[in-house]
């Protein structure tokens, strides 16, 4: 089969693999029909994530259709068409029975990362019981994708972990798939201000459509003082980071207003300061989290319901063959007004 291998920072090829087999009775063999590139994979080939080694095929989203399944797969069957959690969840270890699927003792993120993943013809995915969705009879599978991970990741990282409330004010730094999905999810409670902050106009000018109240470009005006204006010289209730550079989560500490909350979404791959001289006394929360895709059960639904669209964030679409020319278009999101790229493979 044919698939997309990482071979070190910088480094990536489309390439011949062997086709997976089932390694445990608990998993399936998926083949994949719709793909996409997320900015994780991004900050891989940066070298961000030393765990990803030479050979490592990237990926994490996906929908596709069932191929084969072990002894133990009870909920799925040989042609299923099934959306692919980026968390994998043995469903029984002490982290999952908590809900922390993100931290399960034999699983978590390890499709693309630990283990080969969904930019390929096909994929095995473990624990396939707890680790798959069915997909509704109509759905409509590109927008299903963007449940895989950012539409998740928005709302349990940023959203759900800010504590956005009604009426509140938030700001989200970062105007790329993971800050509007953010914003998109954060509409569900009718907060009274949604700021979104970033460097590309385009961006800026797609998030007003989704529903931003106000939009700041950081390189072209004071950031910290407009948001300021903005709400009454308090600061912001609930400031997201959606990009996972020291600059940006240190903007987020620097606008959010006393009692407030930080919620970093941002895959961070260097250090960032931590300026306690200034906010020891604001009785601000810091979160963090890693997504364990626990809402997404409540997400389909409502995308299957019509109350979010998801199809809003996918910008261009692309054979699975030309997935070279897929990540040209998604890294250089400015020039070429990217958000989510889908990959066809059907």
């Amino acid at each position: 089969m044919k698939a997309l291998v990482y071979h070190g920072p910088g480094q990536k090829s489309f390439e011949e693999k062997p086709k997976p087999v089932l390694a445990a009775p608990t998993d399936a063999i998926v083949r994949i029909l719709k793909t996409t590139i997320c900015g994780t994979d991004l900050h891989i080939l940066k070298g961000d994530v030393p765990e990803v080694t030479d050979g490592r095929i990237l990926g994490h989203e996906g929908v596709g259709v069932i191929e084969e399944t072990g002894s133990s797969v009870t909920n799925f069957k040989k042609g299923d068409h099934v959306l692919i959690s980026c968390i994998t969840s043995c469903g029984k270890c002490e982290y999952c029975r908590k809900g922390m699927y993100s931290h399960c003792e034999n699983g978590g993120w390890v499709l693309g990362h630990l283990i080969d993943g969904t930019q390929a013809e096909y994929v095995r995915i473990p624990y396939a019981d707890t680790s798959l969705y069915h997909i509704p009879p109509g759905a409509n599978e590109e927008a299903l994708v963007m449940l895989s991970d950012i539409l998740p990741t928005g709302y349990e990282c940023g959203v759900l972990n800010g504590r956005v409330q009604p009426g509140c004010t938030v700001a989200i730094v970062g105007s790329g798939p993971i800050g509007l999905a953010s914003l998109l999810t954060a509409e569900f409670y009718s907060p009274g201000a949604i700021i979104m902050i970033d460097l590309d106009d385009n961006r800026l000018e797609v998030s007003k459509q989704f529903g931003a109240t106000h939009t700041i470009n950081s390189s072209k005006e004071n950031t910290v003082e407009r948001v300021m204006a903005i709400t009454g010289n308090r600061g912001v209730d609930t400031a997201i980071e959606a990009v996972g550079v020291p600059a940006t989560f240190e903007l987020c500490t620097a606008i959010v207003a006393p009692g407030g909350c930080v919620a970093n979404v941002g895959v961070h791959g260097k250090p960032a300061a931590l300026h306690l001289e200034d906010l020891w006394a604001k009785n601000i929360i810091i979160t963090t989290r890693l997504v364990d895709t626990v809402t997404t059960p409540l997400l389909l639904k409502t995308v299957v319901s019509e109350k979010l669209d998801p199809l809003k964030l996918i910008t261009h679409r692309f054979r699975l063959t030309d997935i070279m020319q897929a990540y040209e278009t998604f890294g250089q999101a400015e020039k070429e007004k990217s958000l989510k790229v889908i990959l066809s493979n059907d």
